[in-house]
């Protein structure tokens, strides 16, 4: 007899929804746009220890003031209605505090000033600007189209993705180093005849190769972490999460996410495409890497069998046995299907995340959770 696949079913918990009048939206929303008020704030007084440099590039200064400037006042407007409603009034306080600290520093009236380069730096310029537009526009599709309607935004240990979404982010300027200087010492392996030919491709064939080539270094990282056990110890903190939704993706232990990152640059600058198409992958495989972990239930259709899903990497997230150790591809399920470890059953979903042994709760008993196994 074959597996026999359940639903997984998730609760309602009213009193954790976000609704009008239960404090929840505006004491969250202050202190959010508060937080991250201050963080703009202090990314403008010290730019050039705060912010990335190949980011700062890329953004108008001014007209992120003007954003900071509406923020910050919003900030105040939702902490005061936690008063007037008398609920979550702690919340409303604290988002007032952190605002009013934000503007006793000077606020949106930074004046602009050119930034030295620096060769490290944190990038609070890049976890602002992600946080804001991932909040955005994901929790906004996952409540259009939820494949679990009852799923909280703020789900169970959303407080230690978020922690892992600000730390992550705030390392880029440090993970960028390492890979251009991993790059920089592989360069007797570039062949510039082979650049020469890629870069003669349109734009678009030219991402193709870029997603196919990222995809085979990724499917056989990934697969490493899953089979080497010492290795698996570091991959299965991205894999005790629980509860998926498009903060989820951001647990992953600081080590794999160097290395990761490295290969993928190595990879990349080997098969020397436009720096047009670089921009490309790196803004799809951004897109990708959230939306494959998203609370999201709306059909694919024929898409579900040429690119990586929800549905798809869902089921690499189970702990149901059909589906350990399967779907390890990033971008596409052609590796998953060549290698033999392809596992899309029709339309069944998984109804257990997580890993089979338990790992800690904690950002440091995460961290230090791997190094015990040597």
């Amino acid at each position: 007899m074959g597996y026999q696949y359940r639903k997984k079913t998730v609760t309602p918990r009213p009193d954790k929804e976000f609704k009008i009048g239960n404090g929840r939206i505006s004491g969250y929303g202050s202190l959010f746009l508060g937080s991250m008020s201050l963080a703009a704030v202090l990314a403008y007084l010290y730019p050039a220890y705060l912010t990335t440099r190949e980011l700062r590039a890329g953004y108008d200064g001014a007209f992120l003031q003007e954003v900071l400037k509406y923020s910050m006042w919003l900030a105040l407007f939702l902490g005061a209605i936690t008063f007037i409603i008398n609920r979550k009034k702690r919340l409303g306080f604290a988002g007032i505090v952190i605002t009013l600290i934000a503007f006793a520093l000077g606020g949106y009236n930074i004046p602009l000033r050119g930034v030295e380069a620096q060769p490290l730096s944190l990038g609070m310029d890049w976890l602002i600007l992600a946080f804001l537009g991932s909040t955005l526009i994901f929790t906004t599709l996952e409540k259009i189209f939820p494949k679990y309607r009852h799923q909280l935004i703020l789900r169970d240990e959303w407080e230690l993705d978020f922690g892992y979404f600000c730390f992550n982010h705030l390392l880029i300027s440090a993970v960028l180093l390492v890979g251009n200087f991993v790059v920089a010492q592989s360069q007797w392996v570039m062949n510039h005849n082979l650049h020469y030919l890629v870069q003669s491709f349109p734009l678009l064939i030219q991402v193709f190769i870029l997603l196919i080539c990222a995809d085979f270094v990724l499917y056989w990282e990934h697969r490493i972490y899953h089979e080497i056990p010492r290795l698996w110890s570091f991959h299965a903190v991205h894999h005790s999460v629980e509860t998926l939704d498009w903060l989820a993706g951001s647990r992953s232990h600081v080590t794999q996410v160097f290395i990761e990152r490295t290969l993928v640059m190595v990879a990349l600058y080997t098969v020397g495409a436009s720096q047009a198409a670089l921009d490309i992958y790196v803004a799809i495989a951004a897109l990708q890497a959230i939306i494959i972990h998203c609370n999201l239930g709306f059909s694919w259709g024929i898409l579900k069998y040429l690119i990586v899903t929800p549905q798809y990497h869902h089921w690499h997230h189970s702990s149901e046995k059909p589906a350990i150790d399967t779907n390890y591809a990033a971008h596409t399920p052609i590796f998953d299907r060549i290698f033999g470890t392809y596992h899309l059953p029709g339309k069944h979903w998984p109804a257990e995340y997580g890993t089979i042994k338990k790992l800690p709760k904690t950002f440091v008993g995460q961290f230090l959770y791997p190094w015990g196994k040597f």
